[in-house]
């Protein structure tokens, strides 16, 4: 038998790396953090490698880098991402079924996010700008232009139960009818060498990008509706940071918007991504919400159960023992601008006071609210692609 090649040794070291990077994180306070870190790091190798094996510039495909098992830029609970790799000056054709989900748009991207910088959206749209047929199906060509490196496609839903996913096919004309190229030793040494980097620079980027927004805003406060950095099709955003004790509570209220498809909140956790949104209740979309008689959503989000006599409410988000974190409220395939009458506005209250602040508040029985759990669980499983 011949002796190894030692092709994985770029990886096995950033591994040791990024272990050391996870174990140190300024922001652990406990050691549920630090369980959680190691939980996130499975995800970062996970991308590293598809990163690295699974795309083709010869032949490409879209892969889904963010998912529930591998979560990153406080990744959106209610969406599918879908990155495809571009090569400048190289024709592509996209082709597709549009399903029935809130929102399906486009990004050419130029560049990578680092813990620099972001990177540059040099062409942002959604499906509004595509000839749709009957069925559903669409199709348009893309030229890469000058710096053109990635196409990411976010197909967001905004009712989990009832909208349907569509689907997403992308091509180069030129390489059609070729075979795939041959592994080779240099070839996977290149790809370890790739997953190597790609697993450090991601666990740097995402350990400072909080820094260059929520983090820049004061604790507990929320941001006026903006248009989201890095250019985003049609879409607004307001973010935050939270910091609560067990036993506070913040009172987010924010006005239902129906001049959009999708609106919705999410909170997070210090590693930059979405906390449980299977088994807990940590982000709700306008068509998952109750809305008040005068048109203003008002979640409560707390450790401990707000309602009366400590019982879950419908709009309650759970921190599930995260103590901070990221927030962030999202409007897309907006029709008009946003202002900050249209913007949420936030209270820190007792727990135990909440019902107190929202007159009317009505409790949820643990049967009900197993209910909502169960409803969550089956709809990720009907949407999510790991």
């Amino acid at each position: 038998m011949s002796a190894s090649l030692d092709l994985t040794q770029p990886l096995r070291d950033a591994i040791a790396e990024a272990e050391e990077l996870i174990a140190n994180a300024p922001f652990i306070d406990s050691e549920a953090d630090r369980i959680e870190g190691y939980e996130y790091l499975a995800g970062r190798i996970r991308m590293a490698m598809q990163t690295a094996f699974d795309y083709d510039l010869e032949q490409p495909l879209f892969i889904n880098p963010t998912h529930q098992f591998s979560k990153q830029g406080l990744d959106n609970p209610d969406a599918i991402y879908f990155n495809a790799y571009l090569r400048e000056g190289v024709e592509y054709v996209v082709r597709g079924r549009r399903g029935t989900s809130a929102d399906l748009s486009f990004q050419v991207m130029g560049g990578a996010y680092s813990a620099d910088s972001a990177a540059t959206s040099l062409m942002a749209f959604d499906e509004r700008e595509l000839e749709i047929g009957p069925d559903g199906s669409f199709e348009f060509t893309y030229l890469a232009e000058q710096g053109a490196k990635t196409l990411i496609v976010r197909e967001v839903f905004n009712d989990w139960d009832t909208e349907e996913r569509g689907t997403l096919t992308i091509e180069r004309p030129d390489t059609l009818g070729r075979p795939r190229r041959e592994p080779t030793a240099d070839l996977l040494r290149r790809q370890y060498e790739i997953a190597a980097r790609s697993l450090i620079g991601s666990i740097q980027t995402w350990f400072a990008f909080p820094h260059f927004f929520q983090y820049k805003e004061p604790v507990n406060t929320l941001t006026a509706p903006a248009p989201t950095p890095g250019g985003l099709s049609s879409q607004f955003s307001s973010i935050g940071h939270y910091g609560l004790a067990e036993d506070e509570a913040m009172i987010v209220s924010v006005p239902r918007c129906d001049d959009c498809t999708y609106q919705a909140i999410q909170i997070g956790s210090d590693w930059y991504v979405s906390t449980d949104y299977e088994t807990h209740q940590t982000s709700l979309t306008k068509a998952q919400a109750l809305t008040d008689d005068d048109g203003v959503m008002r979640f409560v989000i707390s450790e401990r159960p707000p309602g009366p006599d400590g019982t879950p409410v419908a709009n309650w988000l759970e921190t599930t023992g995260h103590r901070t974190g990221p927030m962030m409220l999202r409007w897309q395939q907006l029709t008009r601008s946003l202002s900050a009458s249209d913007g949420p506005s936030v209270e820190i209250v007792p727990v135990t006071e909440v019902p107190k602040h929202l007159p009317g508040l009505v409790g949820l029985s643990a049967e009900e609210y197993a209910a909502r759990i169960t409803a969550r669980q089956r709809a990720v499983a009907r949407r999510m692609i790991s």
